[in-house]
């Protein structure tokens, strides 16, 4: 096309000629023989980029897209998972509230001070520690069915070496092995139900069995010991067969979620690189979150396992009750805690997650202000029970909070590392409340936990606003 201008007096003419272009539109474009589309660009970058087949997705997750949450019985194979997982949580209680209905007995049994029975609590803090560190590569390499073989597989192995009731030295080192399958087993199946739809109910279910297995195994143990006059350890005899139970189930479950499966099914959705548990522990926002509920976590499981680690001790020596009787006040502890996680389950997420436990916790502390001044057995005893009931909760919500607010590719490896450092506190405070009673006599126990109580609030309470998740 060209363009001409003739001026003729006091006027002007424009002409426009067109130009014939029939020429150009014969001739075919300059196209590469193989033409290579985003998608595929975007998948050879990733493959040049990364090496442990961690990689990211090949487009951004659309913002406006819903994820369509599994169920705890849908697709058909999670009923047999959860039911899996449920009797793994079972035996975790069992592990856990066995060394309080065992303390007095230990302590006859080996001839030890407070302080140096307060080591079980301890040493299992190894294991927790170990899991925290390895949850996220066991995923990534092993998947699922890891978990479901090594952590039953701690507990086997740790109880029939209970069993055999060694010298204590050697019974301190076994309860690391079996820290380590409670940590790895408490964050990969807490990171798992976090994920599904109606997480608060179904983690309100999962943390139940726990109870449940809390709750038994005290009532159990004490009866063997005084009414069966029965050794300490045969108690173990029972745990071997649980936990050779839990091992079979959960492979038998989890056998298909292998590592490819479950990286496929948790691809990253930032652009960030390097190490999940690294972006979940180091790079903000989802620091901030990941390390607020670890610290809740801890000061949390502290406060259980030293309350029903220490309760028939603190029963016997300073209520003065029977052994039975006291070791029936940790039986109520642990129901209680029970059948809050089940009711309360399904009270929380009405409430929301954030405003629940602001109200649970007061009421807690006034329990505990309850149970310190007014030193009558019975008051004692209800208000304990009464404790574990609005304490149940707190777990599960604390994992829920943690899915709404990380980002999905990142909840294995936040969950897992504060599910395992919460874990922690089941070993650091009961030994604290052991070291400190040495010196100062069992009573402390009620101002330590009420302390701690104080302090998790706080923490709860610098999380940011939770948000509702689609289910």
């Amino acid at each position: 096309m060209s363009l001409r201008s003739h001026n003729n007096g006091g006027s002007s003419t424009c002409v426009v000629e067109l130009q014939d272009v029939s020429g150009y539109l014969n001739q075919s474009p300059n196209i590469p023989s193989h033409p290579r589309t985003i998608h595929s660009l975007s998948i050879q970058e990733d493959r040049k980029s990364t090496s442990n087949n961690d990689i990211n997705e090949s487009l951004p997750s659309p913002t406006t897209a819903v994820e369509r949450l599994q169920k705890w019985n849908l697709p058909r194979v999670n009923l047999f998972r959860s039911l899996a997982a449920f009797w793994a949580f079972t035996v975790m209680g069992m592990n856990d509230a066995a060394y309080g209905a065992l303390i007095p007995y230990l302590e006859e049994y080996y001839n030890l001070t407070y302080t140096v029975v307060s080591l079980i609590f301890l040493s299992p803090l190894i294991g927790y520690t170990a899991s925290a560190l390895l949850n996220n590569s066991i995923h990534l390499r092993f998947g699922q069915r890891g978990v479901a073989f090594l952590s039953p597989g701690c507990h086997l192995l740790a109880y029939i070496m209970i069993a055999v009731h060694p010298p204590y030295p050697v019974l301190v080192v076994v309860f690391m092995i079996a820290g380590f399958g409670n940590g790895l087993e408490d964050a990969a199946w807490n990171a798992w139900v976090g994920n599904m739809a109606n997480p608060n109910e179904v983690l309100g279910f999962l943390h139940a069995f726990y109870g449940l297995g809390a709750t038994l195994s005290p009532l159990i143990a004490t009866s063997m010991i005084t009414k069966g006059s029965l050794p300490w350890y045969t108690f173990y005899y029972l745990t071997i067969g649980a936990a050779f139970l839990e091992l079979v189930s959960s492979v038998w479950a989890f056998w298909a979620v292998t590592g490819a499966v479950f990286r496929a099914a948790n691809p990253r959705t930032t652009d960030s690189k390097g190490n999940r548990m690294r972006e979940a522990l180091v790079t903000m926002p989802s620091a901030r979150v990941t390390w607020l509920c670890a610290l809740f976590l801890l000061g949390y499981v502290g406060i259980e396992v030293a309350l029903g680690g220490w309760i028939v001790t603190f029963m016997i020596r300073v209520r003065h009750g029977a052994p039975f009787a006291s070791g029936m006040t940790a039986t109520g502890f642990w129901l209680g805690l029970t059948v809050g996680r089940v009711i309360l389950g399904f009270v929380t997420p009405k409430i929301g997650e954030k405003l629940a436990i602001s109200i649970y916790l007061p009421i807690a502390m006034g329990l505990e202000l309850l149970f310190w001044l007014v030193p009558q057995f019975y008051v004692s005893a209800v208000a304990v029970a009464l404790q574990g009931f609005f304490l149940g909760p707190m777990f599960p919500a604390a994992v829920v909070a943690a899915t709404k607010l990380l980002p999905r590719h990142l909840h294995v490896s936040a969950i897992g590392f504060a599910a395992a450092f919460g874990g922690g506190g089941a070993a650091i405070f009961p030994f604290a409340v052991g070291a400190i009673a040495q010196a100062k006599g069992v009573q402390v126990l009620q101002p330590i936990i009420l302390a701690l109580l104080g302090v998790i609030l706080a923490l709860w309470l610098g999380l940011p606003r939770i948000q509702r998740k689609e289910e």
